[in-house]
């Protein structure tokens, strides 16, 4: 069976090499026709770790700026299109609409074919989606990953959970491609439940990872009031042995950003408005984790007791990633900056988006006071 996919950016290429690697034969798409060309001729210049090496082993799939071929040629077609943030907190879901409008204007060769969401989307779009598509006897499922950046490949492979909402003859062999992705380590939770309830589970995930986030950095903050900087660690790893606790995500450090977590706690937020739910925690997680960068500028400045300049490892959201979005430490860097302190940074990456007045180092030739973060 031929597999498609709408949407081959940063996570859709790795699901489409996975899929690939497990035995299907792909037909994958995107609107960009160098990146297209780029991997039909087995290149990719992404950051993410294994892409490459995948791609070039690949065989039986194939890359097109074509939707529609992508819907004629293949029965089950995943879509991994970007859905930005609205003002709201809600996400904007058009780049979906448009590839059920694809669905629909292909619409002599639809019966039996499967449309599988898997970009993050607001609790009941996806009942929108197959509202619009039953008649044509398409099958809409709501299927997201949960993934880091960085790691995508790897996270794939060692699924935790898999996420399956909707109900149709597709489930089963949805199943079974998550099951082959698999390298071994272990088999995934498969959860099936309806669409709106699988959107819903999505965003409360990374709800509840930024609240433990959030936690793990008041634990912090405390203990640094009371002079116990050097035990932090400790105790959030005791804390973390306890089964019912774990000690992923439970760690001092900057603070969440990046491109998932902090929209799909304003997403969640959103949502339980609308349902005439108030959020308290998520809107009390958002605040601290903006009061806790204050906090950290108070800190180093009171460790920098011979006003040295500070120094980073890296801007990013997080170390090792070309993601720049809603990243803390640059929030801290230009907070430090603003005090007049002098900054530098040791990784360029995404310099073009840092604050103008710091300064990148390969290594500091002068003493230096570290956020070690």
């Amino acid at each position: 069976m031929k597999i498609g996919l709408i949407g081959a950016g940063r996570l859709g290429i790795c699901l489409a090499l996975l899929i690939n690697e497990a035995g299907y034969e792909v037909l994958a798409s995107d609107v960009r026709d160098d990146y297209v060309n780029d991997l039909q001729n087995k290149k990719c210049g992404t950051t993410e770790p294994h892409v490459q090496e995948f791609l070039e082993r690949s065989r039986n799939i194939e890359f097109t700026t074509d939707n529609d071929r992508v819907i004629r040629e293949c029965d089950v077609i995943f879509t991994l299109v970007a859905t930005p943030s609205l003002e709201d907190g809600s996400y904007d879901v058009n780049a979906v609409w448009k590839v059920v409008d694809d669905f629909k204007a292909a619409s002599d060769v639809l019966t039996g074919k499967s449309l599988i969401v898997g970009c993050t989307t607001n609790p009941g779009d996806c009942d929108l989606f197959q509202e619009q598509l039953a008649s044509y006897g398409v099958d809409v499922y709501y299927n997201p990953e949960f993934i880091a950046q960085g790691s995508i490949i790897k996270d794939l492979r060692h699924a935790d959970m898999v996420l399956i909402g909707g109900n149709g003859h597709h489930a089963g062999l949805l199943e079974e491609i998550y099951e082959k992705i698999q390298d071994g380590f272990k088999e995934p939770s498969i959860h099936f439940m309806s669409t709106r309830a699988a959107e819903l589970t999505k965003i409360a995930v990374n709800c509840f990872l930024t609240t433990k986030i959030s936690y793990a950095n008041q634990v912090g903050q405390v203990m640094i009031k009371d002079g116990m900087d050097d035990e932090v660690d400790k105790v959030l790893n005791a804390i973390g042995s306890d089964d019912r606790i774990g000690t992923k995500y439970l760690g001092f450090g900057f603070g969440f950003g990046g491109p998932c977590f902090p929209r799909d706690n304003r997403a969640f937020a959103a949502y339980s408005e609308q349902v005439g739910v108030q959020n308290c925690i998520g809107e009390t997680t958002d605040s601290f984790n903006d009061e806790h960068t204050d906090f950290l500028r108070d800190y180093y400045l009171n460790k920098n007791k011979e006003e040295l300049p500070f120094c980073f490892k890296y801007l990013t959201y997080k170390p090792g990633i070309d993601i720049f979005v809603e990243s803390r430490p640059h929030d801290l860097a230009v907070a430090l900056l603003d005090e007049g302190y002098k900054v530098l940074c040791m990784d360029d990456t995404c310099k073009d988006q840092w604050d103008k007045r710091i300064e990148f180092t390969p290594a500091p030739i002068e003493k230096v006071c570290w956020i070690d973060l």
